[in-house]
């Protein structure tokens, strides 16, 4: 990989990483459901008009709005909002298991002992990170990014499905088709909404541009730029960092501890996810960012 882009590559995952400590930073001021459905308001507002609509594809693209853009990110978000951003940074790695397992159910992908290794130290890690969360961090909590990181992994299997479709276009349609579905949940399952949307200070609408414009468009428009011009064995792994850069990020930015637990956890499952990924990391989805 030129130095340039390898340059860029690394910039993704800091940016990634970061997005972690700066989503919940967001969320300290607003209800998780309404907090994302600003985020993808703004997204499909700056893609949507822009690209040509997916017409034959548009069922396929509202499934994958209902699983990816609502169910995913409302269990991530709200099991953000309630646990340690580093803490999350981790445990959503285990949507690579997930994926892996279900490629072999939905795929007929093969399973060496090598991988099925990988997934036993993710999980291991992750059981291991989620047995004392910590102060930050409430149980439930990390159950539902487990829950999320699960759904991402029946979602990856929509995105495979969906490849040929520009990925702004997929990107913009699916926020726009998201948002009603967000704003609904908001308005049945969350209070205080009207008042925190009027009240927000500058750090929520800064996270909410984050990561709609950094997060979605610039990052994404990079890393599809490298996927498209290297081999997935050269792209992939560089996603590892996301977690190392996550955790850093919200101890820096947020203060959150630096525990034993955290440190080991995070290891084992980082070294797992790893096994799975550079073994087979054709298999690995491209859009596994995670964020």
């Amino acid at each position: 990989m030129r130095p340039l882009h390898a340059a860029a590559a690394l910039l993704v995952m800091v940016l990634w990483g970061v997005n972690f400590p700066i989503g919940k930073i967001g969320l300290q001021e607003m209800p998780p459901l309404a907090f994302m459905a600003l985020r993808f308001g703004l997204v499909a507002v700056l893609l949507a008009p822009f690209v040509r609509p997916p017409t034959a594809r548009m069922k396929e693209i509202l499934l994958l709005s209902f699983t990816l853009g609502f169910l995913h990110f409302a269990l991530m978000f709200t099991g953000l909002k309630h646990a340690d951003s580093a803490v999350a940074a981790v445990t959503v790695q285990i949507q690579v298991p997930f994926a892996t397992a279900l490629g072999v159910l939905f795929f007929r992908e093969s399973l060496g002992w090598r991988r099925m290794a990988g997934m036993a130290l993710a999980m291991a890690g992750v059981a291991f990170l989620a047995g004392e969360p910590g102060p930050g961090s409430e149980l439930w909590a990390v159950g539902l990014i487990i829950a999320a990181a699960a759904v991402w992994a029946f979602s990856n299997i929509q995105m495979k499905r969906l490849s040929d479709v520009n990925s702004f276009a997929l990107n913009g349609w699916m926020a726009l088709f998201a948002v009603p579905q967000l704003a609904l949940g908001s308005a049945v399952l969350e209070t205080g909404q009207i008042e925190a949307i009027r009240t927000a200070g500058w750090e929520v609408w800064a996270a909410i541009v984050y990561q709609a414009v950094v997060v979605v468009i610039l990052c994404y428009g990079i890393w599809y730029f490298l996927l498209n011009r290297y081999r997935v064995n050269q792209t992939m792994p560089w996603t590892l960092l996301v977690p190392v850069f996550g955790v850093l990020a919200g101890v820096v930015m947020l203060g959150e501890p630096l525990t034993l637990r955290l440190v080991l956890g995070g290891l084992a499952t980082i070294a797992g996810v790893a096994i799975i990924m550079l073994r087979r990391p054709d298999t690995v989805a491209a859009e596994i960012r995670n964020a």
